[in-house]
């Protein structure tokens, strides 16, 4: 779930919960709109941990840098 669709999530939560006085046949809105709350909250929190670990940068030092002397030999004729 992204980050888009938990806020949406939370927002429309929060519509049902504290914005509805309304009664459906059996079905108590605001018991639903906590629910899309507690969902979109969940959802949230995951995503951030799961982007979190993936901007983690990783440096693995295996062997130092080798260094090589590089010489220009001169007394060589260019290629015709």
């Amino acid at each position: 779930m992204g980050i888009g669709t938990s806020i949406f999530l939370i927002a429309v939560g929060a519509i049902l919960t504290f914005a509805l006085n309304a009664n459906v046949g059996g079905v108590d809105l605001d018991v639903v709109g906590w629910i899309l709350m507690a969902a979109g909250v969940l959802g949230l929190i995951m995503t951030t941990l799961v982007w979190g670990r993936r901007r983690q940068v990783v440096t693995t030092v295996d062997q130092p840098v080798e260094y090589r002397r590089v010489e220009e030999r001169r007394d060589v004729a260019p290629p015709m």
